[in-house]
């Protein structure tokens, strides 16, 4: 009899993470970081991703789940978060899945997360302008901080939704307005950009891309994308042509693919490799490795604007650090200033649209 009920137990608390529903039925006791854990968990961290079950989403859960330093991997949508996390909770990885589905769950989703990443919004169509995915995935944006303002304001925040220019600024006013702001665990992720900089780099120098290093500052869209090319590791030296069409290239990747998939979509899954990068690289700094640099769009005083990409320092609070530009050749600087006018207006956007 007794067998019986243990083997019942164990597959109550097998299906539990597969039944969004039973949240609600069962309590907390489920979501609980022990109890996860005592379930053979690896010892790290709890990681939410919302909007789990889109483009980026579907890739990022992967990947998230393939990580060793998560070890409990929440996914969360408005749609289909079931099968996703009926999918990926096969792998046999050390990080214990849990699915939520809807409004009402995002707040058991968010409880005691460590890092939270939000691919979530609409992607961008053939001839869409980043503007007009700001109307919609401005909202989107902001009931999810809201979200996390309540259930784990000292979570770090991977912001990926777009137009990041401006939701950025939208999360930073959701948290001011909840008096949980901290400005070092907001993070823009521009990551594709140093990711499409480092392989197309690469192409021209014919070397491994894993060798290059590139900053890429500024923003995340068009011209406020700016790749300091004078500074790439290996140190190499570029035409006026292969400086123009590096850096064109790199401000247009993201069309590039949009135009690529003809009306299938936009870049998911660079983007969901990029964002799992630079979460990886998050943890390695929340586990306190030292040293961990990468580009993010921040809140930052190494211009007259409010957020700007620079390279950043990682650690245990988040972007501890925030590095200057250093040496501008007159190309960048030149694009130095295109950058700034256009990021000015977006950021500008963001903020508008919570203090109106």
């Amino acid at each position: 009899m007794e067998a019986r009920a243990g083997a019942n137990q164990r597959i109550a608390r097998i299906s539990a993470h597969l039944q969004p529903s039973n949240f609600q039925e069962k309590g907390d006791a489920i979501l609980k970081r022990a109890e996860c854990r005592a379930k053979g968990g690896a010892p790290g961290f709890k990681v939410a991703i919302l909007g789990a079950a889109g483009g980026i989403g579907q890739s990022l859960s992967l990947l998230m789940k393939i990580n060793p330093l998560v070890s409990v991997l929440h996914l969360y949508d408005v749609v289909n978060t079931p099968g996703v996390t009926a999918d990926i909770s096969h792998m046999d990885t050390g990080a214990v899945v849990r699915g939520f589905l809807g409004q009402p769950q995002l707040e058991s989703a968010l409880t005691g997360v460590d890092l939270v990443i939000i691919p979530a919004g609409v992607p961008r169509k053939p001839g869409m302008t980043r503007d007009d995915l700001f109307k919609i995935n401005a909202g989107i944006v902001k009931t999810l901080s809201e979200g996390i303002a309540k259930s784990c304001p000292n979570a770090i925040v991977n912001l990926i939704s777009n137009p990041v220019n401006s939701t950025v600024a939208i999360a930073a006013e959701v948290f001011k307005k909840a008096g949980t702001y901290d400005p070092k665990r907001l993070l823009g992720v521009t990551a594709l950009d140093v990711v499409r900089a480092n392989t197309f780099v690469a192409e021209v120098l014919g070397v491994d891309p894993r060798e290059v290093d590139v900053p890429v500052v500024g923003g995340h869209a068009g011209v406020t994308i700016l790749p300091l090319l004078s500074q790439v590791k290996p140190p190499s030296s570029f035409t006026a042509e292969e400086t123009e069409y590096l850096t064109n290239r790199i401000q247009n990747g993201g069309t590039e693919v949009v135009e690529a998939k003809a009306g299938a979509g936009s870049a998911t899954l660079s983007m969901a490799y990029a964002a799992a990068k630079f979460a990886d690289a998050c943890l390695r700094g929340l586990k306190g490795e030292a040293g961990v640099v990468e580009c993010a769009f921040v809140d930052s005083q190494v211009t007259e604007l409010p957020f700007f990409a620079t390279k950043v320092r990682l650690g245990r609070a988040g972007a501890e650090e925030v590095y200057q530009l250093g040496p501008l050749n007159e190309y960048e600087r030149i694009g130095l200033e295109k950058a700034k006018k256009e990021l000015a207006g977006s950021i500008q956007k963001g903020i508008d649209f919570i203090r109106k």
